[in-house]
């Protein structure tokens, strides 16, 4: 059975001020014939402006005595539950009904079926598959063009047609009306859908040459590609044009998907990851030891050994290095930032008292480093040795992430039962050890925002 659909709108987008139904027809058909109709204008509760009273002939003085929607809902409901819900452009006509159910709490839901895709495929050729022009070829005639019953009866006529056109075709007698509703896109959805498991990983998006174009990661690797079907991004419609297969590597723990991610987008530079500027590191802070001074410096990020903090543009790590020497009185020269380098003399900050001296040796390594050390404490690991343990990919399993003199080291797996204490034995279960400037930086946001893991402090 068919519930074939048009309906009158004094908005292009449902909105409850100024996008509502004012008129609707359901013709329920039961493939042969029309079997039953209900029709009726609607007081939608809001202005119906000059353009659309123009394009139905529909006035705020003709549905000012109309049956609001919720009066009408369950008329609506008897006449198109357990049918296939039928329309030109069957997305516009079935979003507002759903728009209009969901405002009074209900979820309205139905199979569908588009008399444009499906004109386009049994009647392909036309220049046009609007409704009025795809009629006019076919010798049907509108009566009450853009009143909701007159398209109806015209869409009802022209659903007639094309299933005795199914009928008639050799590729497509046999065919049921789902096959000829998908498209290669729907086709492709459905075998990724089915494809990737509602786990937690790291899933590729590859296109017809078996090229990785997306690296995505989530803690239901099915839901997270399902979303990028629903998205309206213009990017990810065009990655889902592009989009023929996808493959997967289970994680079991959510911040083993984040690393693996990372590392693996540096690896392949997908089209689609690259494209995200905003995430995409060019510099550092860097932290390393000389003179027996704790010194800092910003550097590109391609060549940091580690860093405290990455950013996204030089002026970002700027900003960030200039505030730690304002609240630390930090030296310019041990920041990479001073005119001069020449021993004894002092930068300028020491000049204006905003840097103790270090400089010019009027304060001592021990005490600058001091300064240094709470930057770095704040930004650091609670413990020097420890693995960060969480549920791996089944349950006899642990996941862990190795951190080793306060840097991270490495991604692995162990079965539950087993114990690890000392460094030879955790790197021969060690899965991945690429390390990046970024890694610690996401372990440590990691175990800020989350407390679903287990600590396991390292003693040697």
């Amino acid at each position: 059975m068919f519930a074939i659909v048009d309906i009158e709108t004094c908005g292009s987008k449902f909105a409850l001020q100024h996008g509502r139904i004012i008129d609707i027809c359901i013709l329920v058909h039961d493939g042969i014939s029309v079997i039953d109709k209900f029709s009726t204008l609607i007081n939608p509760d809001c202005y119906i402006g000059s353009f659309y009273t123009k394009l139905s002939g529909i006035t705020n003085e003709m549905v000012a005595d109309a049956p609001r929607f919720h009066e009408i809902a369950k008329d609506i409901l008897s006449f198109t539950e357990g049918h296939i819900f039928v329309a030109h452009n069957v997305s516009f006509d079935y979003n507002f009904i759903k728009e209009e159910f969901a405002s009074l709490g209900y979820k309205f839901k139905s199979e569908k079926l588009c008399t444009v895709k499906l004109s386009r495929k049994l009647l392909p050729g036309k220049k046009s598959y609007s409704l009025g022009n795809l009629c006019e070829s076919l010798g049907i005639q509108i009566e009450n063009r853009h009143r909701a019953e007159g398209d109806a009866v015209a869409t009802a006529k022209l659903f007639d047609i094309l299933m005795q056109q199914k009928a008639q075709s050799r590729l497509y007698k046999s065919a049921g009306l789902d096959k000829l509703m998908t498209t290669r896109k729907d086709s492709i959805k459905k075998y990724i859908l089915n494809k990737l498991p509602d786990t937690c990983g790291v899933y590729y998006f590859l296109n017809k040459n078996q090229e990785i174009i997306y690296i995505g990661k989530s803690v239901s690797m099915y839901s997270r590609a399902q979303s990028h079907y629903n998205s309206d991004l213009k990017k990810s419609k065009e990655m889902l044009q592009l989009t023929f297969n996808v493959d997967y590597v289970e994680t079991g723990s959510e911040l083993i998907s984040l690393l693996y991610e990372s590392e693996e987008i540096k690896k392949h530079k997908p089209f689609f990851n690259r494209a995200r500027k905003k995430d995409t590191f060019t510099h550092g802070i860097e932290l390393y030891m000389q003179d027996e001074i704790k010194q800092l410096r910003i550097v590109p990020y391609e060549e940091a050994s580690f860093c405290l903090q990455v950013f996204n543009s030089y002026e970002a790590a700027r900003e960030c290095l200039n505030t730690w020497i304002e609240e630390h009185h930090l030296c310019l020269r041990y920041c990479g930032l001073s005119n001069t380098d020449q021993l004894g003399h002092p930068c300028f900050h020491a000049q204006i008292q905003k840097c103790f001296g270090i400089c010019n040796q009027v304060e001592t390594p021990t005490e600058y480093n001091e300064r240094v050390l709470k930057i770095e404490e704040k930004l650091s690991y609670p413990h020097s040795h420890f693995l960060i343990l969480e549920r791996g990919r089944h349950e006899q399993e642990w996941s862990f992430v190795w951190i080793d003199n306060k840097r991270y080291k490495g991604f692995g797996y162990i079965d539950k039962e087993m114990t690890l204490y000392h460094p030879e034995d955790i790197a021969g279960y060690i899965t991945s050890n690429e390390v990046y400037p970024d890694s610690d930086i996401i372990i440590r946001q990691y175990l800020k925002q989350h407390k679903k893991y287990i600590i396991k402090k390292l003693q040697y």
